[in-house]
Parts: C-alpha cells; sequence; structure tokens
C-alpha cells in the first residue's frame, strides 16, 4: 500500500467529528481514512440508486405496472 503525508486544515465541527472517531479507538490518521473511503462510498451509492430510480421512471411498461399494482392494492384496502 502507497501512502502520503496531507496536510488539511479542520473546522471546529470536522474537530469535533475527528475526536469522536478517535474516541473509539481509531488512530487520527485511521478515522481519516476510514472516513474518506467510506464518505465516497456513500456518494458513490447515492448517484447510483439516483440513476436506478431515474431508469426506473423513465421505463413506461414499468410505470404502467406500478400503476396495475397500486389500483389492485387500492382494491384491497379496507374501507375507511
Amino acid at each position: 500500500m502507497s501512502s502520503r503525508a496531507l496536510s488539511v486544515r479542520l473546522d471546529d465541527e470536522a474537530l469535533h467529528a475527528l475526536g469522536q472517531l478517535e474516541a473509539t479507538g481509531l488512530t487520527r490518521s485511521e478515522a481519516i481514512r476510514v472516513s474518506l473511503v467510506e464518505t465516497a462510498a456513500r456518494r458513490r451509492d447515492k448517484e447510483t440508486l439516483a440513476a436506478e430510480a431515474a431508469a426506473l421512471e423513465a421505463d413506461e411498461d414499468d410505470r404502467v405496472e406500478m400503476l396495475a399494482v397500486a389500483r389492485i392494492m387500492e382494491s384491497l384496502r379496507a374501507p375507511r
């Protein structure tokens, strides 16, 4: 694994978050590395999910089926 030193300036909120992570037993470097990797993964997951939702929304056959299922579910619902 190649590593590289990096210098950053942290505001009070970031310092507080770093302290919370260090309190779990992580070293400062571990906490920063884990945070960067996890944040990048969450953003990728969010972008992937948004793309999948957009693809489903654009799928006319899927939309027709969703509406049909919604009508069936509504017909099965107990009266109010």
